[in-house]
């Protein structure tokens, strides 16, 4: 089992459950993307952050995460900004995700991953987001897309079941 993971038992099978933090954090030249290098050579895009430690506030690991997979330190956060929850019964796991807005931030832009997932981060201008992201999982997707096009004030929640027990033939709803 991960160190950043919770695993509960049930019957003979362990249930995983993560609890997540993810950052919007923008500026003019665009929105903040960190390049994540997946276990089989998979790829993709996301705005930063990651698993929050067992025991550690969300926004203080949200920090934590910032500043490892991108070198800027958020003093002020926003949010939720908007909340995923994704269970995945097949696979046996379920996922929290918080995602709050970077009200102010300080440092330069650089990569220093302890975990060795996040390779690349840059700003992304808004015509060339929904290239990079599209192979991303819904569940990253959609809540983004949407924030980015409504920009609503207050928190929302989107909810998805997924459904198989391989990652390539895994059948996604949005509840």
């Amino acid at each position: 089992m991960a160190p950043n993971s919770l695993a509960v038992m049930s019957g003979a099978a362990a249930w995983k459950e993560w609890i997540v933090g993810g950052a919007l954090i923008e500026t003019d030249a665009g929105l903040l993307l960190v390049q994540n290098q997946r276990r089989g050579g998979r790829v993709d895009w996301s705005p930063p952050g990651g698993v929050i430690d067992e025991g550690e506030e969300l926004l203080a690991g949200l920090t934590r995460e910032v500043v490892e997979e991108t070198g800027l330190l958020v003093t002020e956060w926003h949010g939720p900004t908007y909340e995923i929850e994704a269970h995945a019964p097949g696979l046996g796991w379920h996922l929290r995700v918080e995602v709050w807005t970077a009200v102010a931030f300080e440092g330069s832009l650089h990569c220093d991953d302890p975990d060795g997932i996040v390779t690349d981060v840059r700003y992304v201008p808004a015509d060339e987001l929904a290239d990079l992201v599209r192979d991303n999982h819904p569940w990253v997707v959609d809540p983004l897309r949407e924030y980015l096009a409504e920009r609503w004030v207050g928190s929302r929640s989107f909810a998805y079941h997924v459904e198989g027990e391989r990652l390539g033939n895994l059948v996604v709803t949005r509840r």
